[in-house]
């Protein structure tokens, strides 16, 4: 990549249709969404519900995204598997269909040392010609990338940023204090809840959930920033922290994420995991769309 990635990527849902296969048109259009507000892509990811994908649909999404955004925002895919080598075969895959880097979580389920988790990045980053992202979602893979981990790997030359969406701003910061000095390696914020403060401290982006369902709103934060005008941008997250805590107090993100925009009007389908929605549950989603956005 010539210039790093900047401001709002959304972190997009991956639409199905009424019988649970993907739908491409459906994902268009939020694509579509995404960029009249300004937003870039990241596909694939915990709200696109990778972890319910098989590997044809997440090509599938991959390349409708790319295709639907047409060169006008930056592109970033989820890879990360389980294994180093099914991290590499896929991200060599999505490689090939023009996005402008690719993201891979850590490995799950095994707990591993600092240096396996260096060994394995380092070898997917060897394997790919697209750049590379770190992830790093504790609760999610019971794997964390320390600070001095992330300033080891940085070092490689197709490592090119960290995601972290461990949740906590002490976390964002000793990655933006790892980074320190590093003129190619970019930190991106994750939880919705710190993106003025990211921006404040370094970070060049934020992946954003809950920019599915409030695109404006989230880039909001980031357009008043980069103008200079941060009281308005600490204003404009002051709004969204409240949309977050109220919607993720009902159900975990991709699925309130995608009821609630079921709930805007928009045809994303239902979330693919065991989750059910009681008849209060759906109201009080409503309630929360219409005291933060309508």
């Amino acid at each position: 990549m010539k210039q790093k990635i900047a401001g709002v990527l959304t972190a997009i849902v991956t639409t199905f249709d009424a019988q649970g296969a993907f739908n491409p048109d459906a994902q268009r259009r939020q694509v579509r969404r995404q960029l009249d507000a300004g937003n870039g892509i990241f596909c694939g990811g915990t709200n696109g519900e990778f972890f319910v994908l098989n590997e044809r649909e997440k090509l599938l999404v991959t390349e409708t995204c790319v295709d639907e955004t047409s060169g006008s925002a930056p592109v970033v895919a989820h890879i990360g598997e389980i294994s180093t080598r099914e991290t590499i075969r896929l991200g060599k895959q999505v490689a090939r269909l023009g996005v402008d880097a690719v993201s891979a979580i850590t490995p799950w389920f095994v707990p591993l040392k600092q240096e396996e988790l260096i060994r394995h990045y380092q070898q997917v980053a060897d394997a790919l010609e697209v750049p590379l992202f770190l992830y790093n979602i504790p609760a999610r893979t019971g794997n964390t990338l320390q600070p001095e981990t992330v300033r080891t790997l940085a070092a490689h030359p197709n490592i090119i940023g960290i995601k972290d969406s461990a949740g906590s701003y002490e976390s964002l910061r000793g990655f933006l204090q790892a980074a320190e000095g590093l003129d190619n390696f970019s930190v991106l914020n994750g939880p919705d809840s710190l993106i003025h403060q990211g921006f404040v401290d370094g970070c060049s982006a934020c992946i954003s959930g809950l920019a599915n369902v409030a695109p404006r709103e989230i880039n909001a934060i980031w357009r008043h920033f980069h103008a200079g005008e941060r009281d308005a941008s600490r204003q404009a997250q002051e709004n969204v922290t409240g949309l977050r805590t109220d919607l993720y107090s009902v159900a975990f993100s991709p699925a309130a994420v995608k009821k609630a925009l079921a709930l805007l009007g928009h045809d994303v389908g239902e979330s693919r995991y065991a989750v059910r929605f009681s008849a209060d549950d759906e109201q009080r989603i409503r309630q929360i769309v219409k005291q933060y956005l309508q």
